[in-house]
């Protein structure tokens, strides 16, 4: 019996119903939105609690079986794949509000519930979690994997609002890092160092979270460019004056085109910002109508408001479903969703490069970014079975990520590196990098947990 069915056998007596080795769940875990193979693992477990998946990292970390955390499998740099089998841990029992703290504005959960889920329960509080990254992630997902998204550029990244953590070690020791304080001085910063880890150092089964109070009032507003550069340097100016804007997203023709007939709208097929504003109601006029001028006199027009809620509502769930629709445009490709961050005063000449280097090749490539912060991506589809699409794909996404290093920027913005961004990782980081396989080495001395990502470790 190998060492991984040891494991399995029992994990079987433990968690009986709870572990599955049902060809369909295997399956769903070892698929992926990318053009990665399919990739099951050996089991599937579904803990109810800490206690619980402690004692499967024990008895995984006994056996040498490696093991994968999930949350609803949204990654698009094959974090979750069980490149090496073993068991993945399926957070989805563990989907509680644990408690929540009004009047010192954070809340505890656990790490199977999803950001939209979270902030459902948080509605009657008039407190709210920002951190959007389009999909329906789960926060601990989002918190493995340091998300950011639409509203970065006002409320940061999951980095930026996650207080405390509880964590599952390689050994199965359970340990908490950070506080409940607004700040402290106390040790290395743990906390950060496992958001991001993407299960690479530990299992987080116990987040806690910075909250916001609600707005008092929100508008969010489109405005159309005639190119990429007007619609970026209105994105530049605004930054460097201070704006303070919640939303400032960049959506090209071809994603335009996409999104009206996917989601049924009828916006004129050309470079767009969509952004959205929060404050008093005076401070969202006021804001709304500089960002006007703005825009105005880096040649855009078109300039709309929608403060009612529907409006917003469907205004960001066509952007949201921009993967979506744009896939809609090829039925039956597969893609690349790539994503870059730059400083922000080298962000449209990356976004020109970038758009060049793909029409060069006979191609077209819709663009989205979170621009506020410097963050685009890229979705290059093609399809599978067309090697040279799949290699072209793939050259354009390296000349991508090496573009951004060249200007001073990273390769992934939110993405992750996973496995598609490893061997990117020692441009990046130089020396660093070793020092990540050190600290992977200390964490996870038997190299179980979610192997094979992030850095390689003899």
């Amino acid at each position: 019996m190998s060492n991984n069915a040891q494991a399995i056998a029992e994990l079987k007596s433990l968690l009986g119903d709870r572990l599955s080795t049902a060809e369909s769940v295997l399956n769903l875990h070892g698929d992926n939105e990318t053009y990665y193979d399919l990739m099951p693992p050996d089991a599937v477990a579904f803990p109810n609690n800490t206690a619980e998946v402690s004692e499967i990292v024990k008895i995984c970390h006994a056996h040498g079986c490696p093991v994968i955390p999930w949350g609803v499998g949204t990654s698009l740099e094959g974090h979750a794949l069980p490149i090496r089998g073993g068991v993945t841990i399926d957070m989805i029992n563990m989907n509680k509000l644990l408690n929540v703290a009004a009047e010192d504005l954070y809340v505890v959960v656990q790490p199977g519930i999803t950001r939209e889920e979270l902030n459902t329960e948080l509605r009657a509080t008039g407190l709210f979690f920002p951190v959007d990254p389009g999909a329906n992630a789960t926060i601990g997902g989002m918190t493995a994997t340091s998300a950011s998204g639409t509203t970065t550029v006002r409320y940061g990244k999951m980095k930026d609002n996650v207080m405390a953590l509880e964590v599952v070690l390689a050994d199965g020791r359970i340990i908490r890092t950070g506080s409940r304080a607004k700040k402290s001085s106390a040790g290395y910063d743990l906390t950060r160092l496992f958001v991001g880890s993407e299960g690479t150092l530990g299992i987080i089964t116990e987040i806690t979270l910075k909250l916001h109070g609600q707005p008092e009032a929100i508008s969010a507003a489109v405005c159309e460019f005639p190119d990429t550069a007007s619609a970026v340097n209105s994105v530049i100016m605004a930054v460097q004056m201070g704006l303070p804007v919640a939303r400032m997203e960049y959506v090209d023709p071809m994603s335009i085109k996409a999104i009206n007939a996917y989601s049924h709208m009828s916006m004129k097929e050309t470079h767009h910002l969509f952004m959205e504003f929060h404050g008093s109601d005076a401070s969202v006029a006021e804001t709304a109508d500089r960002m006007k001028d703005i825009a105005e006199d880096m040649g855009g027009g078109g300039f709309q408001y929608a403060t009612k809620a529907e409006d917003r509502t469907k205004l960001w769930h066509a952007r949201h479903n921009a993967y979506f629709a744009m896939k809609a445009q090829k039925p039956g490709t597969d893609g690349i969703s790539t994503d870059v961050c730059v400083p922000i005063s080298k962000l449209a000449q990356a976004m020109d490069d970038t758009i060049a280097d793909v029409e060069a090749h006979g191609w077209q490539a819709p663009i989205v970014g979170h621009v506020g912060d410097g963050n685009y991506h890229v979705l290059f589809l093609f399809d599978r079975k067309n090697e040279s699409e799949l290699n072209l794909a793939k050259e354009l996404t390296s000349r991508m990520n090496l573009r951004a290093l060249e200007l001073g920027g990273t390769v992934t913005g939110e993405h992750g590196i996973g496995i598609g961004k490893m061997k990117y990782l020692q441009a990046e980081h130089g020396e660093a990098v070793n020092i990540m396989a050190d600290l992977k080495r200390t964490f996870d001395p038997t190299g179980i947990m979610n192997p094979g990502k992030i850095v390689n470790v003899n």
